[in-house]
């Protein structure tokens, strides 16, 4: 597993509407399964949405949409959600904004608690939900992914498909929230 997931990073605790009411060190809030602030970003390339194979301590192997992250703390000020996102999609795919039709679009939020079956980390997030478009298709950061899928909105829907079998707990219920 790669260093990043080793280092200590300090985020955001908040209540249910969202509302920043601490702060706490990322996998504590994993472990203890307490409610944190976190982000999704689904980039979209040619109509198709392109998942991620996760490759993580937590929910390892699911699909995700293309990377999930959190805004951290730098230096006592908590990160933009825009700011958290160009850094996940620069860490995770090597993508920079001129990589992108446009500015992420953020589509709003939503709540889940999930437990992993396979770890000791619990997924308890307010997260906000992102979406843009890229210019060419990206190569992953294989540190974090195994791989991707390039997937259609009929193929993602579709309750019977692997891919739907394979999805992410957060990604179901962005799903269920009509997001994508």
């Amino acid at each position: 597993m790669n260093n990043y997931y080793k280092q200590k990073q300090i985020i955001a605790r908040v209540d249910k509407k969202g509302n920043v009411i601490g702060k706490i060190e990322k996998w504590d809030a994993h472990k203890k399964g307490v409610l944190h602030k976190a982000l999704t970003v689904a980039l979209i390339y040619k109509d198709k949405l392109i998942l991620q194979h996760r490759k993580h301590p937590a929910f390892d192997g699911v699909f995700d949409f293309t990377s999930s992250s959190h805004q951290l703390f730098i230096n006592g000020k908590l990160q933009t959600t825009i700011d958290a996102t160009y850094d996940t999609l620069k860490r995770e795919w090597n993508l920079t904004k001129k990589d992108l039709a446009y500015r992420p679009k953020n589509e709003g939020s939503i709540y889940y608690k999930a437990k992993d079956p396979n770890s000791i980390y619990t997924e308890h997030e307010i997260c906000e939900i992102l979406i843009t478009e890229v210019k060419k298709l990206p190569v992953p950061n294989y540190d974090f992914a195994y791989g991707y899928s390039l997937v259609t909105k009929e193929q993602l829907l579709n309750k019977k498909s692997k891919v739907y079998q394979n999805l992410a707990p957060w990604v179901k219920k962005m799903i269920e929230k009509k997001m994508v």
